[in-house]
């Protein structure tokens, strides 16, 4: 049974994530059970253990402490704590002022604009969600992801991986779960392990540890806005069919914009590949 979960909290009480667990492979993955992590927050006492958070002024002080605290690794350095990293981003409160230049929305398919790249440590960029707009059922590559809504409402559906994930290209596994494919075997539909609705100033986060996830604007009158934080960067994720699970590559992902001025390089029929547009 699916669950429903309403996120509307202060910036201080955001959904904070436990600790972070080293990176494994799909097989290690199932192995020790998605689904038993925890997403509730720590304790104050747990994220206010060493120095406190500092407050961002505005979205350019978010950037700047976001580079001290992420040091040169990201958040896969055994000296990042993604608790304290997650309570950064939820001090920041959303000023429509900060972030306007690069919230730049396009018909039919949320964007992706990028704010800065983190000296290839990390991506921070700004989605701009369309009214109803929701992305694909997606991984993301082994990254880590944070995400601030900062206008609007998302809602995130949370999914378990599938036993097996197969290739919708070629039919072949991925290496997760079996290494025996079976042309003739039913599809099988994801599986909903929760969904969230997250409310403005509130903060996500999600890595493949925790399953698959998609992102939709709910709201049928009203463009949604999220800060999206993703260490590593990455390029390509797989997707993943609702009704049988296949997995297909993403095709390169880009950036509709990048510091607020639009790329001209990225034409629309290849932008609509890219951005992992659920339609």
């Amino acid at each position: 049974m699916t669950s429903v979960e309403t996120s509307c909290l202060a910036p201080s009480h955001a959904l904070l994530s436990p600790p972070i667990t080293p990176i494994m492979s799909k097989g290690e993955q199932i192995a020790t059970s998605c689904s038993s992590i925890d997403r509730t927050p720590p304790t104050s006492s747990t994220v206010a253990a060493e120095d406190p958070v500092p407050v961002p002024k505005d979205l350019d002080d978010l950037v700047r402490l976001l580079h001290i605290e992420l040091g040169v690794n990201g958040l896969d350095s055994k000296e990042v704590d993604v608790a304290r990293v997650q309570t950064l981003m939820a001090s920041y409160t959303s000023n429509q002022a900060d972030w306007q230049k690069y919230a730049m929305f396009d018909k039919g398919r949320y964007t992706r604009n990028l704010v800065d790249d983190g000296n290839g440590k990390f991506n921070l960029m700004i989605l701009a969600w369309p009214e109803t707009i929701g992305s694909a059922i997606h991984d993301h590559s082994g990254s880590h992801c944070l995400m601030k809504i900062l206008d609007g409402e998302l809602k995130e559906t949370l999914y378990h991986w599938p036993e097996r994930v197969v290739n919708d290209a070629d039919n072949a596994d991925s290496g997760m779960g079996s290494d025996n494919s079976d042309d003739d075997e039913k599809p099988t539909a994801m599986s909903v392990k929760k969904e969230t609705f997250l409310k403005k100033d509130s903060v996500a986060y999600m890595h493949d540890n925790l399953g698959l996830h998609a992102v939709s604007n709910p709201l049928k009158t009203q463009g949604s806005v999220s800060l999206h934080l993703y260490t590593p960067p990455y390029e390509v994720c797989k997707t993943f069919n609702e009704r049988s699970s296949k997995a297909r590559s993403s095709g390169k992902c880009v950036f509709y914009s990048s510091r607020g001025e639009k790329v001209e390089s990225c034409p629309s029929a290849a932008y609509l590949k890219c951005s992992l547009t659920n339609n």
